[in-house]
C-alpha cells in the first residue's frame, strides 16, 4: 500500500494539521501523527480551541487556577491558548530541528476583534510571541489592509507570521510585499533572517463555494475555480520570489514565504474529498488538513507529483470562463474576506462564552 503521506512530503508539501488540543498533546496522540503521519505543523482557531475545552476536564485545574489569580475572561484564554500551543511546539520540536526549523511550527491567532485595528494587532502579536516563548511558533495575522502593516511590523520584530484569510491574487500580492518589506526591517534591525519563516494561507474550498452558488446548479465550472485560484496564486509567488530584490534577501540568509493552502476540507459532498491536496502538489507548500481530509489522504489519495506549476494555462482557463459567466471575482473575494471575519470573530466569541461557563463552574 502506497504511503500517500510520505509521497507528498517527498513532493515537496508539507503536511499540517488544523487542530488542537490538550487531549492530543498530553495522550502522546500529537506526539504519534508527527511520527507515524508526517504531520510536520499544527495549525489552530478560535472554533479549534471552543471545540477542546468544551469536551472533557483537562482544563479545569488551570481554569481554576487562573480564576484565583482574578485573570478576566480575556487572561483566561490567553493562558489556556498559550499553554496549549507553547506545549505543542515542545513536541513538535524534533520536527523543527529535523527540517533545519522550516516546519515542526506551531500557529496561534492574534484576537480576530483586532482584524481592522493595525496597533492593537501588532501589541497582540507582539504579547503572543513573549508569552508562548518558543522558536517554532508561528502567530497568525489576517490579511486585511489594516492588518498588513502588522505584518510587516511583526517580521521587522523577527516574529515569524502565518498570514491568515488570504482569498484572492490581489490581496496576495499585498501580503508578500508585506512580507518582504519586514524581512527588510529586520535585517535593518539587526535580525537573523534565517530565524525568521512565513506562510502565506491561502484559503481554496470557500472560493468554491461561493462561486459554485453564483453559477447555479449544472455547471460545468462547478468545483474548479479554488484550485484554479490556488495555482495562480502559486504562479505569483513563483514570480515574486525572484529578481534583484529577492536575491539581495536570500543572500542574507531569507527564507521565501510558503503558499499554504488552507481551508481544505471539502465541502461539497460531491467532489472527491482529497481534491484540494491531489490537485495542488507542488514544491515548497503546506498543507493544512482537519483530521477527516489527512485520513482520507492517508487511505485513498491519489498523489501524481506537481499538479500545479504545468497547469497555469488550465488554471487561467478556468478564470476567463467565469468571467464569461458572469462571475464577478472582486466582489466574491470581497464578500470572503467580509465574511472570514466575521466567522473569526463569530468563533472567538464562542470561544469566550465556552470559557465564561468554565470560569463561573470553577467559582462555584
Amino acid at each position: 500500500m502506497a504511503d500517500n503521506l510520505q509521497q507528498l512530503t517527498d513532493a515537496g508539501v508539507a503536511v499540517w494539521l488544523d487542530d488542537l488540543s490538550r487531549e492530543r498533546i498530553e495522550s502522546g496522540n500529537l506526539a504519534g501523527l508527527a511520527k507515524d503521519s508526517h504531520v510536520q505543523g499544527v495549525t489552530t482557531n478560535p472554533s479549534i480551541f471552543a471545540a477542546a475545552l468544551s469536551e472533557g476536564e483537562r482544563y479545569d485545574a488551570q481554569v481554576a487556577e487562573l480564576v484565583g489569580a482574578g485573570k478576566d475572561v480575556d487572561g483566561v484564554v490567553f493562558g489556556l491558548t498559550t499553554t496549549d500551543v507553547r506545549n505543542a511546539c515542545d513536541v513538535m520540536k524534533p520536527v523543527f530541528d529535523a527540517t533545519g526549523g522550516v516546519d515542526g511550527r506551531v500557529s496561534i491567532e492574534v484576537d480576530p476583534y483586532l482584524a481592522h485595528k493595525e496597533a492593537e494587532t501588532i501589541e497582540s502579536a507582539k504579547a503572543l510571541w513573549a508569552e508562548v516563548d518558543r522558536e517554532n511558533l508561528f502567530i497568525k495575522i489576517p490579511a486585511t489592509d489594516e492588518s498588513t502593516p502588522a505584518i510587516t511590523a511583526a517580521l521587522a520584530e523577527g516574529i515569524s507570521v502565518n498570514v491568515t484569510l488570504i482569498f484572492g491574487l490581489g490581496r496576495y500580492a499585498k501580503v508578500m510585499e508585506a512580507y518582504v518589506a519586514g524581512l527588510e526591517q529586520a535585517k535593518a534591525n539587526g535580525h537573523d533572517l534565517s530565524t525568521i519563516h512565513s506562510v502565506a494561507s491561502f484559503f481554496v474550498s470557500r472560493v468554491d463555494t461561493e462561486i459554485d452558488a453564483r453559477l447555479g446548479e449544472g455547471s460545468d465550472l462547478a468545483g474548479k475555480a479554488g484550485v484554479a485560484n490556488a495555482r495562480l496564486a502559486y504562479r505569483d509567488y513563483e514570480t515574486f520570489f525572484s529578481g534583484e530584490r529577492w536575491e539581495a534577501l536570500a543572500a542574507a540568509g531569507a527564507n521565501k514565504q510558503r503558499p499554504l493552502w488552507a481551508s481544505t476540507g471539502v465541502k461539497n459532498p460531491d467532489y472527491r474529498d482529497t481534491m484540494y491536496v491531489d490537485d495542488l502538489v507542488a514544491p515548497n507548500t503546506v498543507n493544512t488538513m482537519p483530521e477527516k481530509t489527512l485520513d482520507a489522504v492517508r487511505d485513498h489519495s491519489d498523489v501524481q507529483g506537481d499538479q500545479v506549476t504545468n497547469h497555469y494555462d488550465d488554471a487561467d482557463g478556468v478564470m476567463a470562463a467565469l468571467k464569461d459567466a458572469g462571475v464577478d471575482y472582486d466582489d466574491v473575494i470581497a464578500v470572503l474576506e467580509r465574511e472570514g471575519v466575521e466567522k473569526f470573530e463569530k468563533s472567538w466569541s464562542e470561544l469566550l462564552d465556552t470559557v465564561k461557563g468554565q470560569m463561573e463552574a470553577a467559582g462555584e
